[in-house]
């Protein structure tokens, strides 16, 4: 259990994917664009055998905003998307509908 203050340190934000392409020499990454509205981010992400790169372009998602910046297979990620993960599927979270780009999750 976590505390709500600890809670609200979190800046989740929705994002919209501008870019996606597979990283050189991975076959579970891509490398996407996701603007937040005022600020684009650099996300690497395993959805690789999940989605193809065009599933993704212009899809609203749920960022992680303020999670530190992490080098991955050389590139670096500048936030995580939130997605479901029960071993056998992977599944983005998204809005219901569409929303400005940078729009806080509360």
């Amino acid at each position: 259990m976590i505390s709500l203050e600890d809670f609200q340190k979190l800046d989740i934000r929705v994002g919209e994917v501008k870019e996606a392409a597979a990283v050189a020499g991975s076959k579970n990454l891509f490398l996407l664009k996701v603007s937040l509205g005022k600020e684009e981010r650099q996300i690497v992400s395993g959805l690789a055998g999940f989605y193809q790169p065009e599933e993704l372009l212009g899809k609203q998602v749920i960022l992680l905003a303020n999670l530190e910046t992490r080098v991955i297979f050389g590139l670096e990620s500048q936030g995580m998307l939130l997605a479901v993960d029960n071993g056998a599927e992977v599944a983005l979270l998204t809005p219901d509908r569409k929303v400005t780009p940078g729009s806080p999750v509360k």
